[in-house]
């Protein structure tokens, strides 16, 4: 398994941008699922976004499309979200995933085995 660490969140205000980064150690990044999923009190964890292990292809949640953007460097073994006309309905922790064996951008979270810490990110209106 790979180790991931993430920064980037913060306050902001509505329809600002923040750029949240997930940067992995260990071997073989570039073999992994990498996704962004979100989670506020009481509620489960949804996916946010995802990309496949090469880079080209991506999955957002209807709620981000358009505002949102996944990506990933695998020479640097990292994983970028850009977030742009935040809402306060975006309000939430941020963690990243990586999954060895996970078979399809739109897998829950229950298919990645690596997990971020998770970074706060908090939207003023």
């Amino acid at each position: 398994q790979v180790q991931l660490v993430e920064s980037g969140g913060g306050v902001v205000q509505a329809g600002g941008s923040l750029r949240l980064s997930c940067t992995a150690s260990g071997r073989d990044f570039d073999r992994y699922m990498v996704a962004w999923f979100r989670q506020t009190p009481g509620k489960e964890r949804e996916s946010v976004a995802a990309i496949n292990r090469s880079g080209v292809w991506t999955y957002y949640a209807d709620s981000v499309k358009g505002r949102f953007t996944v990506s990933r460097d695998n020479a640097k073994s990292t994983m970028y979200l850009q977030m742009n006309s935040l809402k306060s309905e975006d309000t939430a922790v941020y963690y990243c995933a990586a999954g060895w064996s996970t078979a399809y951008l739109s897998s829950p979270a229950s298919a990645y085995d690596s997990w971020g810490q998770g970074t706060q990110v908090t939207v003023s209106s």
